[in-house]
């Protein structure tokens, strides 16, 4: 159970082993990796690029969405804003809707060859993988 403190009219909430704050009223949210306001954080934006072989992985797949297909982009090797950026213009240049979940740029429809010739111009090495 969460902990509450009110100091100088500011209610307080603690986590249950009391490592830190949780919320603030006058700041919010706050960060339980740096204990800044989550719009000051300075931890998430020291997230690194993803280790991976240098290979971007193209993938089409249909699992759990009603038998349409999406086409997964997996293995880039860009930051979270580098990877917004190429996947809206992935999706621009498809002409089709799509996400950024956990790394993986999707985009609905099956677009392996477009997004093929279009990754490869961009410099990266890519590989179709799966069936």
């Amino acid at each position: 159970m969460k902990r509450r403190t009110q100091v100088n009219n500011m209610v307080i909430k603690h986590h249950n082993n009391d490592t830190g704050l949780v919320y603030s009223t006058e700041f919010g949210k706050i960060c339980p990796g740096c204990n800044k306001p989550t719009e000051k954080c300075i931890c998430r934006k020291k997230q690194s690029i993803p280790k991976s072989d240098g290979i971007v992985r193209l993938m089409r797949e249909t699992k759990g969405r009603k038998g349409k297909g999406v086409t997964l982009i997996t293995g880039v090797p860009l930051e979270n804003e580098g990877l917004k950026k190429l996947a809206k213009s992935l999706k621009q240049k498809c002409g089709s809707g799509g996400s950024l979940k956990n790394g993986v740029i999707e985009i609905q429809g099956d677009h392996r060859d477009v997004l093929e010739k279009e990754l490869g111009r961009l410099g990266y090495k890519v590989k179709r993988a799966g069936g």
